[in-house]
């Protein structure tokens, strides 16, 4: 580990950055240039005290989860992501961390999308990271690990998945579903990752495997789809994607048009965040 690189790359990067590129407020006026170490913490989801002792050459070597945490707060491309795995005293990121590594491209449309439900997916079906209107509608979808990391996979293997969806929709975005993992499968090869989902799943679930056995293969988001959430009830949006280059992650991005009550709804959640209404008795 290069405690002195790895400061420097930090301070550097973070003073390279303004609050309008990762989605924050300008405010008032700054001593300094760039972000504050403050704020990069926290979107790198740790303490400011831990971060501070980076930059200041006090901290133990982070672990690889920190890292990649630090290369989304911060911006960094692929091979500025590498580069930090390595003075930390790292190997280049496995192929675990490459996969979720948010294209920057993307991460810039997300942070300047307050007003309305947008979140990036991987492939496999990953919720790389969401806005806080995608926490409202969606719930926080952090806390999962492994297998169920996937959305895929938590279709096929949690009956509360489906919840949100109409139950006359449901046998159609599980086609989607599948279709989309064989498309994955077929750029990332049976000893991936997608490799590892699909032989999963064949055990797990017998409506997954008669679906897989359809050879269906697509990149399915639907256009307009009806969302059901727990406070709300049924919320009639509109999809739009925005695909990376390699086609490995997509921006989602969830609207209503003006004065219809979908649009209403999202205005209600947008004030309730992840708040529950407190239901009378």
């Amino acid at each position: 580990m290069d405690r002195r690189a790895l400061a420097d790359f930090l301070r550097r990067r973070r003073e390279a950055l303004r609050p309008e590129d990762v989605g924050l407020p300008v405010g008032a006026r700054r001593r300094t240039p760039g972000l504050r170490r403050e704020e990069v913490a926290a979107l790198a989801a740790m303490s400011a005290d831990y971060y501070t002792r980076l930059e200041q050459l006090r901290s133990p070597q982070p672990s690889e989860q920190m890292l990649a945490s630090l290369a989304r707060a911060l911006r960094l491309t692929g091979d500025e992501r590498d580069y930090l795995f390595q003075i930390a005293g790292h190997n280049a990121p496995t192929s675990v961390t490459t996969a979720t590594h948010v294209a920057p491209a993307l991460l810039r449309v997300l942070d300047r999308l307050h007003d309305t439900p947008a979140l990036i997916l991987s492939n496999l079906g990953e919720t790389l990271v969401q806005n806080r209107m995608a926490d409202a509608l969606f719930g926080d979808k952090s806390h999962h690990t492994g297998l169920a990391s996937s959305e895929i996979y938590r279709w096929f293997t949690d009956p509360s998945e489906r919840l949100r969806y109409p139950e006359d929709d449901r046998d159609r975005q599980s086609r989607a579903q599948v279709a989309n993992l064989r498309a994955a499968y077929g750029s990332m090869g049976p000893q991936s990752r997608a490799g590892e989902l699909v032989r999963a799943l064949q055990k797990a679930s017998a409506e997954f495997a008669e679906l897989w056995d359809r050879h269906e293969v697509a990149k399915r988001f639907e256009d307009h789809k009806t969302l059901i959430h727990s406070e709300v009830g049924p919320i009639e949006l509109d999809c739009q994607v925005l695909f990376t280059e390699d086609q490995s992650q997509a921006l989602l991005v969830l609207t209503a048009p003006p004065r219809t009550e979908g649009y209403e709804k999202l205005q209600l959640l947008a004030v309730l965040g992840q708040e529950h209404f407190v239901k009378s008795s």
